[in-house]
């Protein structure tokens, strides 16, 4: 069977910026016609994102998915509660982790692999304002590294 390529429609960006990522999960979505046809158009947004866990099932809720320009009366809500699709024991995994104090499920970004709309799901901390400012010291040390080699190269 072929690998098939993932294709990024939408990714939280400030989510690595705000949580420290742990584990991280490939999941599936449950959406209508319309909302696959707008995400194909890459109209998505994930900012305000998250997941939640109720009554055994993954939700995912927050994500704005904008209405299809060219549907009809049946278009889709945009900000409406999407089922993720996981595996039980991952949910029963997921269950116990999320249980313990200040673990949270973000979505990371949304992406087509074949004809499927997956998500990418992180169990994730959130960092706090010393921790932010660090991972900033640490990406400027970092570009800064990498310019230096750049111009030693030339």
């Amino acid at each position: 069977m072929a690998e098939h390529e993932r294709r990024v429609i939408v990714s939280n960006r400030k989510a690595r910026y705000d949580y420290e990522i742990l584990e991280t999960w490939e999941a599936g979505l449950v959406l209508t016609g319309t909302e696959v046809k707008s995400l194909r158009a890459g109209k998505a947004n994930l900012l305000d994102a998250y997941a939640l866990l109720k009554g055994g099932e993954v939700w995912l809720l927050g994500m704005h998915i904008n209405p299809y320009e060219h549907g009809s009366y049946a278009n889709h809500q945009p900000d409406r509660t999407r089922k993720v699709l996981l595996q039980t024991r991952q949910i029963l995994k997921l269950q116990g982790r999320v249980a313990e104090r200040g673990l949270a499920l973000i979505p990371l970004s949304v992406y087509f692999k074949g004809p499927y709309a997956k998500v990418e799901l992180a169990l994730a901390r959130g960092k706090r304002q010393y921790d932010k400012r660090e991972s900033i010291k640490r990406r400027d040390a970092e570009r800064e590294v990498r310019q230096r080699t750049k111009r030693s190269a030339t």
